[in-house]
């Protein structure tokens, strides 16, 4: 899997595996767990809304319902993107580590987009008619 983010297409991969006789089913991310958002203009879900945030990997696999879940570390990520291309030197993973390269990202002001950008207030603007 490329990313897990908020665990539901996961899930439902790891229910179909078992649908088809698994009984263990190890779930294996190529990324990271994405524990924080991001507040560089990608549209994803608010730290509520992610199921790492706050959780262990044990927690994250017992939600998704995996007996074992793997994350590719932060490192090994920088290590495999500079393979691919060695003069890369800085990187934004701050959805991984909640460190904000441009800093200034403030506990106030992640609370205010998390009002802004949560699933429940793009609701309300698609029933206003506005764009999400």
């Amino acid at each position: 899997m490329p990313s897990i983010v908020r665990g539901t297409t996961s899930a439902q991969i790891i229910q179909m595996a078992r649908e088809a006789g698994a009984r263990k089913v190890y779930f294996a991310s190529a990324a990271p767990p994405v524990r924080y958002q991001n507040v560089y203009g990608i549209d994803m879900p608010v730290v509520s809304e992610l199921i790492a945030h706050n959780r262990t990997e044990e927690q994250v696999a017992a939600a998704i319902g995996a007996d074992r879940l793997f994350y590719q570390t932060v490192d090994d990520l920088i290590d495999a993107v500079r393979k691919g291309n060695p003069r890369l030197r800085d990187f934004d993973t701050s959805c991984f580590t909640g460190d904000y390269v441009t800093g200034g990202v403030t506990t106030e002001y992640l609370e205010r987009i998390a009002l802004a950008r949560n699933d429940a207030a793009k609701a309300r603007r698609l029933a206003e008619g506005e764009s999400a």
